[in-house]
């Protein structure tokens, strides 16, 4: 199997056997859930991370990453491709916890053309620290919300001429959202290694509170009961793609899909992995 395969089937193995039950009363589920749970992949040396234990959508994460380097709110761009955060929209159609607006605009500063920046000017520098959470209005009894970011921040480095990025995550689904996550992350990661000359190296991925809800138990156990002999999956970016992204260009999202669609021979998707609405009372 692949090496994210091999590490994600290992987890959900763990959570299913040792999880803690939660009970949810936001949302009326139960879940399984362990702290602290952590991964990392080597992009250059084992590939790129594609669940394919499932089938899993590919053009959805692209074209969210793509979206969010944009930085906007407005939805607009998303939409063409994708529909997975209209249950999260303001009734002015924008997304007020959308990544790529906290990341660019939200706070006052663009975080993460900052952060390119200095790596450009200063490669050692430690400083590539990008927050998605707003401490002054997520949580706490802050403004209510339809959605309020799970990765909540991510740093950047440069280590033997490869970018390495660590993904901070509050709170994980790990049968929808983990491998979603990580897919759209990692793409980050090479989009921003192409801009800045560098090769990609080694994502990590780390949660705080990683669960499995009840109506995904048994999806969860055919995944550990799955094997797949899959090759490793090489991502080609086309040229100046964190460059094209920034200027919406489209095109970008079918030429990258079509390189890892080309790639990708995931066994069969399972039935009833539906999404669980987290936030059922903020209309």
């Amino acid at each position: 199997m692949t090496t994210f395969d091999t590490i994600y089937q290992n987890i959900i193995k763990r959570i299913i056997e040792e999880g803690m039950d939660e009970v949810i009363k936001r949302t009326g589920h139960i879940s399984k859930a362990l702290p602290g749970i952590s991964f990392s992949i080597d992009i250059e040396k084992d590939g790129f991370p594609i669940l394919t234990l499932r089938k899993n959508p590919i053009k959805s994460p692209i074209a969210e990453q793509i979206w969010f380097i944009q930085g906007e709110k407005d939805t607009t761009f998303l939409r063409k491709f994708t529909k997975i955060w209209d249950e999260f929209l303001e009734k002015d159609g924008t997304l007020s916890s959308a990544y790529g607006w906290r990341w660019r605009h939200h706070f006052g500063r663009d975080q993460l053309g900052s952060a390119i920046e200095l790596l450009e000017k200063e490669s050692v520098s430690r400083h590539a620290v990008v927050i998605t959470w707003d401490p002054k209005d997520d949580g706490y009894g802050g403004t209510p919300k339809k959605n309020v970011p799970c990765p909540f921040a991510f740093t950047l480095n440069i280590l033997g001429g490869r970018l390495n990025m660590h993904n901070i995550v509050r709170s994980n689904d790990m049968i929808l959202g983990c491998p979603f996550d990580t897919f759209g992350f990692a793409l980050l990661q090479c989009m921003i290694a192409q801009r800045l000359g560098v090769r990609p190296g080694i994502y990590t991925h780390s949660i705080s509170n990683a669960h499995i809800y009840d109506n995904h138990y048994e999806g969860a156990k055919e995944i550990i009961s799955r094997t797949n002999e899959h090759p490793k999956i090489e991502l080609h970016l086309p040229k100046d793609a964190f460059k094209r992204a920034e200027q919406k260009d489209e095109t970008l999202v079918g030429e990258i899909f079509a390189d890892l669609q080309a790639q990708y021979n995931p066994l069969p998707a399972i039935n009833g992995l539906d999404i669980i609405p987290q936030y059922p009372d903020v209309k």
